[in-house]
């Protein structure tokens, strides 16, 4: 049991780093917080700060949560075995990155970190959650807006193709988490004053 908390705990300490940031701090010296949404996720600091920012902190936020998800198994060789250990690292890391130790238990909006952390669990349902995402981006050009459809579906991705308890629950978890770190943009979204995701905002 102590070695299950101590998994789900690095899992959250491992989210909590803001890569976005960190990222944003070494290549300009700026900090997301202080403009645009005040978010440090991928979308913010890709309008605040820049492309390669933006970059740097899509790469580390996918990246926590696949590292999560992938080498916490390999970490621990023949303790994770039950999926349900998996999927609870998978939403300490989501959770950490939405709710920072470091940052006053603030964050980001959890969906690269979500993507990365379900890559690690199920590759092929988290390449199907990248393309929706993609697609409602290329066609509305919203980054919000594909995270809500993306998340949205995945319980009912997770229903289709795996009608499992614990990764239903895990699904609900993660698309509650996201419709609820962007309330802000869905009262945008519906009131037509959302920025689109290449939109400049100081």
């Amino acid at each position: 049991m102590w070695l299950d908390l101590v998994q789900v705990l690095f899992a959250y300490l491992l989210g909590s780093i803001p890569f976005g940031l960190i990222a944003s701090k070494l290549t300009t010296g700026i900090d997301p917080r202080a403009h645009g949404s005040g978010n440090v996720g991928f979308t913010n600091v890709l309008r605040v700060v820049g492309k390669k920012a933006g970059a740097y902190a899509l790469v580390g936020d996918v990246g926590k949560g696949l590292v999560a998800t992938a080498a916490i198994p390999i970490a621990f060789p023949g303790h994770v075995t039950e999926p349900r250990n998996l999927l609870l690292i998978g939403f300490a890391v989501v959770i950490g990155h939405c709710y920072s130790v470091f940052l006053g238990f603030q964050g980001g909006k959890g969906v690269a970190t979500a993507l990365g952390a379900i890559l690690g669990i199920d590759p092929i349902l988290g390449l199907v959650l990248l393309g929706v995402w993609l697609l409602a981006v290329a066609i509305w050009k919203y980054a919000a807006l594909g995270a809500l459809i993306g998340s949205g579906l995945l319980p009912v991705m997770i229903t289709l193709w795996h009608p499992n308890v614990d990764r239903l629950v895990f699904g609900i978890s993660i698309a509650v988490l996201i419709w609820l770190r962007h309330r802000g943009n869905l009262d945008r979204l519906l009131a037509g004053t959302e920025p689109h995701i290449t939109a400049k905002r100081g």
